[in-house]
């Protein structure tokens, strides 16, 4: 198995590039390709402007999803960002590591998926009409591939629990779980969430790192996240709303778009 992570942190030798350094080796001990793209030692670019669109007209009006439309279609997005889709096209699953900052993840990873995934590539593909709407939401370049989030959080367990006053962590990562991965065509696996970070002595981290060596063995097996498909008849279109009935009862917000009796 291809296997691409996604490493967001600033600091190398920190908790979350011990975390890294353990999935790496796990993946490796048992035979797969690895790959990362560590994007703070990459420099990575994070803010979307006229320099990702080399053939844009310097007289005109910057639309970035036009640019990046065009910038792909015509095999002319810059190196950094052709590069990323290369490793995406040849990864079977995706990890993004990355603390969780603010509620979300870090800007630099944020700018990664803005610039990575351009028009055509990720999003804007696939037929519109009143039968599907486009190839998103299970369908996708990416469809057929896995991913999961490896996120670290200074907050306990239950600061992020359903009750807890920061939110539940799966609603906190639905729009990265849902509108980041699920959206071009990922299998999406249940997030890997380590808490207390800023508190972790060495017997935690042992504890910790085995739970993920554990988790890294069960990446081609666990159940997914069962993220209703857009095309296949739970939704209206074009007004893309979850029809009458297939809510669980009591069920609301993000939970509308789980799926629990099916694959």
């Amino acid at each position: 198995m291809n296997v691409l992570i996604v490493f967001a942190h600033p600091e190398r030798h920190s908790l979350n590039g011990a975390l890294l350094d353990v999935a790496v080796s796990e993946l490796t001990a048992q035979g797969h390709d690895v790959q990362v793209s560590d994007l703070y030692a990459m420099h990575w670019k994070a803010a979307v402007d006229r320099d990702d669109f080399p053939g844009l007209s310097s007289d005109g009006p910057l639309k970035v999803w036009k640019a990046s439309n065009d910038g792909f279609a015509a095999d002319a997005l810059t190196p950094d960002v052709k590069a990323e889709q290369e490793k995406l096209l040849w990864a079977d699953t995706v990890i993004l590591q990355f603390p969780l900052w603010w509620f979300a993840m870090p800007a630099i990873l944020k700018g990664w998926v803005d610039r990575v995934y351009a028009s055509g590539f990720a999003y804007g593909v696939g037929e519109h009409s009143e039968q599907r709407w486009g190839d998103r939401y299970g369908e996708g370049v990416m469809a057929g591939k896995r991913a999961m989030l490896m996120v670290t959080a200074g907050g306990w367990p239950e600061h992020y629990s359903d009750r807890g006053i920061n939110g539940p962590i799966d609603d906190l990562l639905f729009p990265i779980n849902h509108g980041i991965l699920f959206y071009p065509g990922f299998t999406v696996l249940p997030p890997f969430v380590a808490y207390r970070v800023d508190r972790m002595d060495a017997p935690k981290f042992t504890l910790l790192a085995d739970q993920l060596r554990e988790r890294i063995k069960t990446l081609e097996t666990i159940t997914p996240i069962p993220y209703r498909k857009q095309n296949y008849g739970d939704y209206q279109i074009p007004t893309m709303e979850l029809l009458p009935g297939l809510a669980p009862p009591g069920a609301h917000g993000f939970a509308v778009h789980l799926a629990p009796e099916r694959d």
